[in-house]
């Protein structure tokens, strides 16, 4: 039902489902005690329609989940922080399925600001996702990639930062990133950063708004970029971004943009971004 509820849930080897009212109106406070949400038995739950607010861990400030496979939809994970990897979240193991989440304002003090997604089985869809505002000490202000390969599609990436690098996306270890109908803009230092040494990483773009083009893409010398068709490097016109609204005007050129064999709810062309 829809209120606050402070407390720290560990879900103890139960595949449940967590299910709020509404991401606006279920509020799960963690009371800075430790992660918001722990996942750690190999469960494969799904949680949906919840805030996840005000959790501090070593990792996985919002939600650790080191070794499982849950589905997570439709949550705002906000004001969160992590001591090492993971502000919002922080995420081993194989991979899962994330969709029609905000994760923004969190904080680490190593990488991953928004999201840490770690591990060469971890094969992850990250879909309609919005990560902005998040920082990180280290690498990676919004999305950190240890070894893991994801697939992106239809995420908005913004106004994230890092003190070392990839203030939107930052690729370790092997990683392969393939990225669609996205956005990623006024990240700092840079868009996206593969690490200096091996092994070689990878990254595909298509269909996608990246502030500074193939330029913003620090590979190192440490792997390959696949600039696929549809690539723009224009201001997406956010209606609002300072007030956290990333919703496009109507006069955005990433209106009708994406891939053309996607399209949005009305029947058109999709647009690029999460929204």
């Amino acid at each position: 039902a829809a209120g606050t509820y402070v407390e720290n849930i560990n879900f103890n080897g139960k595949s449940i489902a967590l299910i709020g009212d509404s991401r606006e109106s279920t509020i799960i406070d963690g009371n800075q005690s430790s992660s918001v949400i722990t996942i750690e038995n190999f469960e494969t739950p799904e949680i949906k329609g919840f805030t996840i607010t005000n959790g501090l861990a070593y990792e996985g400030g919002g939600i650790y989940m080191p070794s499982a496979s849950p589905i997570l939809k439709d949550l705002f994970i906000t004001n969160n922080q992590a001591q090492a990897n993971g502000g919002g979240l922080y995420h081993s193991w194989y991979g899962t399925d994330f969709s029609e989440l905000i994760v923004t304002n969190n904080q680490a003090g190593g990488n991953g600001g928004g999201l840490s997604l770690n591990g060469s089985q971890n094969n992850s869809n990250l879909v309609n996702i919005l990560v902005c505002n998040n920082s990180a000490v280290g690498w990676g202000g919004g999305i950190y990639s240890f070894g893991a390969d994801i697939n992106i599609n239809h995420i908005t990436v913004s106004n994230n930062s890092s003190n070392s690098g990839g203030g939107a996306l930052f690729i370790y270890n092997g990683a392969e990133v393939e990225m669609n109908n996205s956005i990623l803009w006024n990240n700092s230092p840079d868009e996206i950063h593969f690490y200096e040494s091996e092994p070689p990483n990878a990254i595909t773009v298509s269909y996608s708004d990246i502030q500074g083009g193939q330029d913003s893409i620090a590979t190192n010398d440490n792997g390959t970029v696949t600039w696929g068709s549809g690539n723009i490097d224009v201001d997406p016109m956010f209606v609002d971004s300072a007030n956290g609204n990333y919703h496009l005007l109507a006069t955005s050129q990433l209106i009708n943009a994406g891939h053309p064999d996607s399209t949005d709810s009305d029947g058109s062309r999709a647009d690029i971004g999460a929204y």
